[in-house]
């Protein structure tokens, strides 16, 4: 498996992105969640010095993706024998996830810099934590973070329907090896 993608699979830089998103996506929705849902300010806080950090990472991972595909790689070719309306519906899919993503990092960094919460957070001197709820960036932030769920259900549906129900090789592209 070569560092680009080919016509009918996606290359190891592309695939490694892809992956390393989704696991560190899904572990943002489980910490931004329990942090929601945290009354302890001590827990609350430990929680958000996880969420942080991979949301940057996120942020790195989604900017690289970004820069992967506009300048050195491109995309496989649709799979044979895909309706044309579910190529659209996986590009206007992908879409989403980057604006959804963008949102939810600047939504993030938003609340961050608004309430003042990153020195409580990070320098652990003890100092209650802000109601985050009164800044006006939280609300696009938890709905962000429910279309994000939505989303990530959808492309993983459609990936299983593609590998047991249509049982065209779908996920084997988005895989490591040949």
């Amino acid at each position: 498996m070569g560092l680009k993608s080919t016509i009918d699979r996606y290359g190891s830089m592309a695939v490694s992105i892809h992956w390393l998103s989704a696991i560190l996506v899904l572990v943002l929705i489980v910490l931004g969640f329990r942090a929601a849902g945290t009354v302890d300010p001590a827990a609350k806080a430990a929680l958000l010095r996880l969420h942080l950090p991979i949301g940057i990472a996120v942020l790195v991972l989604t900017a690289l993706r970004i820069v992967w595909w506009w300048r050195f790689d491109r995309k496989p070719d649709p799979i044979a024998g895909s309706p044309h309306w579910q190529e659209r519906a996986a590009q206007a899919v992908h879409i989403l996830f980057y604006v959804v993503l963008l949102g939810m990092i600047a939504s993030g960094i938003g609340m961050m810099v608004l309430s003042g919460a990153s020195p409580i957070i990070f320098g652990g001197q003890g100092a209650a934590l802000p109601d985050f709820s009164k800044y006006l960036p939280r609300a696009p932030h938890g709905i962000g973070a429910r279309l994000l769920i939505a989303l990530v259900v959808l492309h993983a549906g459609a990936a299983l329907y593609h590998q047991f129900g249509r049982r065209d090789g779908l996920l084997r592209r988005m895989w490591f090896g040949e």
